[in-house]
């Protein structure tokens, strides 16, 4: 069924001129998704039902903002009836600040989309300056990560890894897979800085200590495609523990960037084509970010937000062990939860990111 067009009384804005298109393509697509044709082509219709999936929010709300418009026309009608006035008052007074959240609301969902917010990521973790503590703090942020994951029901896989002596990381890559990761951590590119007393420190002192987070969309090769003359592909045995076919056949890949020199090796699966599949992946987005890196307006204008360029080397946050403290710099936020922010309770720092950044959207919108 169609969605009606419902005239509507105030001023409208930019913003919400264009909902009607919104709504127009909504109907068109579920219309196409209603053709019998359309819906024997798998892949064609799996394509127009996600389309329509990511509207159907907008225009639930738009609807629902314009039956609130109407509504509140309507009571006005009554409030020069001496018997409806008290009712038709008693209503507006709900109406009205229903229809200001609703208009706010709506602002937000029609903030230009980051066409990355539904992909899986590639998150890498390098210790930093501190020596073996920088590498233990990365193995303590990955664990922080890999419990907030779990509390999302997101997956995350070790993909590539180099452990110190210590039992930290020098480096670490995961992918986490799941739904909307990209658009919930991708704020968590930056340098992530502890004060604490390291466990082999005898006087008691705090030390500081970094650890580097990189965040990048995973890509398939529909999205981001490497020229196979730009490869140099090897494979050899591996390694690593995972049982005999692994050491006697050459399942582990290495594959070089040739115009980059960006190197990725893989060895974590038991067969080759999942190495490959697992190196390629990882490759495509490590080339991505750094050309995007590369060409610096174009990447400073593209990760343009209040939280930050997205910069590796950029301070972005400090977790202060003795005073059980969390601060992101960007946004001056402070907790004084950290324990549990390293259990994975990261929803309060991450919400509060999403949010400044979308404040700084709807002003960017409303000065233009």
């Amino acid at each position: 069924m169609l969605l009606a067009h419902v005239s509507w009384r105030n001023k409208m804005d930019p913003i919400f001129q264009s909902l009607q298109t919104v709504v127009d393509r909504y109907d068109e697509l579920n219309e196409q998704l209603a053709d019998p044709e359309i819906a024997g082509d798998g892949q064609k219709y799996m394509a127009l039902s996600k389309e329509a999936g990511e509207m159907r929010e907008t225009v639930e709300t738009y609807l629902h903002y314009q039956q609130v418009l109407q509504d509140i026309a309507d009571a006005e009608d009554l409030l020069d009836d001496a018997e409806m006035a008290p009712l038709a008052k008693e209503d507006l007074n709900t109406l009205k600040p229903e229809k200001e959240a609703l208009e706010s609301q709506l602002k937000i969902l029609m903030l230009p989309k980051d066409p990355n917010d539904d992909k899986n990521i590639i998150m890498e973790i390098r210790g930093a300056a501190g020596g073996d503590e920088s590498s233990l703090f990365a193995a303590d942020l990955l664990d922080m990560y890999r419990r907030y994951a779990e509390k999302q029901r997101w997956t995350l896989s070790i993909i590539d890894e180099t452990l110190t002596e210590v039992g930290g990381y020098k480096e670490v890559a995961v992918m986490i897979t799941g739904d909307n990761v990209y658009s919930k951590l991708k704020f968590e590119s930056g340098a992530h800085r502890v004060q604490r007393v390291p466990a082999t420190e005898t006087q008691g002192r705090v030390h500081t200590s970094t650890a580097t987070v990189g965040v990048m969309p995973e890509f398939q090769e529909i999205d981001f495609e490497l020229a196979e003359s730009d490869l140099e592909e090897e494979f050899f045995r591996s390694g690593g523990a995972g049982g005999q076919n692994v050491n006697k056949v050459s399942t582990a890949v290495r594959l070089v960037h040739k115009p980059t020199g960006i190197m990725v090796k893989m060895q974590e699966e038991r067969t080759q084509i999942k190495n490959r599949d697992k190196a390629r992946k990882l490759l495509a987005s490590r080339v991505y970010d750094f050309y995007a890196q590369q060409n610096e307006a174009e990447y400073a204008e593209k990760r343009k937000s209040a939280v930050g360029t997205g910069d590796r080397s950029e301070r972005i946050r400090t977790y202060n062990y003795p005073q059980n403290r969390v601060t992101d710099h960007r946004i001056g936020l402070t907790l004084n939860k950290l324990d549990r922010v390293m259990n994975g309770e990261l929803g309060e720092v991450i919400d509060a990111l999403v949010i400044a950044d979308q404040t700084a959207k709807l002003a960017e919108l409303n000065n233009a």
